[in-house]
C-alpha cells in the first residue's frame, strides 16, 4: 500500500527490464457471480463470471486463487487504475463472503466496487446498470448487500425467455443459453464489456443506463 492507505501496484515497463511503482487513488474491484466447476461453465448464473474472464482474457491477465479471499483473482491496470478482478470460490447465495474479504482486506470503498450478475427478471439481450438498491430476490445480490451494505454498483444482465415459465427458477439459471441466444451472446458481451469499462475509466460516466440488443441506449 502507498501513501495513506492508497494503492501501490508493482508493474514491469514495457521492454520487461526495469520495474516501476505505480501510485493510484483509486483501486477498482470487479466481482463477476457464478458457480465454481465445470459443470456450471455455460450456465446462466455463471454470466458473471464469463464477463470477468472475458477481461482477463483481453487483458492478458492470469488468474489465481486466493484462498484467504475464498475467491479467484486477476488484476492489471486499466484505464489508469488498477483493477481486480474477482470470481467468488463460495457458492453463488453467498458471495458477499468473497467480496468483503477483498473490500476490507485492500480497503476499497464501496463506491469503486461492481458487481455483474445474471437478471432472471430481464429479458436476455437487456442489460442494466444500477449504483445501488434491493436485491430484487437475486440471492448473490443478497449476500453481497448483508456483507456490504447496499450502495454497491451492479451490472445486471438479463437471461429471461420465452420459456422461464415452464421451469422452476432454480432449474432454470442452471440451464444453458438455447441456439438463438447464443449466437447473440457475443453482442451482450460487448455491451456488458462497454458498460464496465465505462465503470473503471475516470473518465467516464457511469449510471443507470439500458441497453437492449438492436436498440438505442437510453
Amino acid at each position: 500500500m502507498g501513501p495513506h492507505g492508497a494503492p501501490f501496484f508493482m508493474q514491469r515497463s514495457g521492454n520487461g527490464a526495469a520495474r516501476y511503482a505505480i501510485y493510484l487513488n483509486h483501486m477498482k474491484l470487479v466481482i463477476g457471480l457464478g458457480n465454481i466447476g465445470a459443470h456450471f461453465d455455460g450456465t446462466r448464473h455463471n454470466v458473471g463470471f464469463a464477463v470477468v474472464e472475458a477481461i482477463a482474457t483481453a487483458q492478458g491477465w492470469e488468474w489465481l486463487s486466493r484462498e484467504k479471499f475464498k475467491a479467484t483473482v486477476a488484476e492489471g491496470i486499466l484505464h489508469g487504475e488498477k483493477v481486480i478482478l474477482a470470481k467468488p470460490n463460495t457458492y453463488y447465495n453467498v458471495s458477499g463472503e468473497a467480496a468483503r474479504a477483498i473490500r476490507d482486506f485492500y480497503k476499497i470503498a464501496n463506491s469503486d466496487i461492481v458487481v455483474v450478475h445474471d437478471e432472471l427478471a430481464l429479458p436476455f439481450g437487456t442489460v442494466r446498470t444500477r449504483g445501488s438498491g434491493s436485491d430484487a430476490g437475486n440471492n448473490g445480490i443478497k449476500s453481497i448487500i448483508a456483507h456490504m451494505g447496499d450502495d454497491v454498483a451492479r451490472i445486471r444482465v438479463g437471461i429471461a425467455n420465452e420459456h422461464l415459465a415452464n421451469y422452476d427458477a432454480a432449474d432454470y439459471v442452471l440451464s444453458r443459453l438455447n441456439a438463438p441466444e447464443q449466437q447473440q451472446w457475443s453482442d451482450v458481451l460487448r455491451e456488458t464489456l462497454t458498460l464496465l469499462h465505462d465503470f473503471i475509466d475516470p473518465n467516464k460516466k457511469f449510471g443507470h443506463t439500458s441497453v437492449r440488443i438492436g436498440q438505442e441506449q437510453k
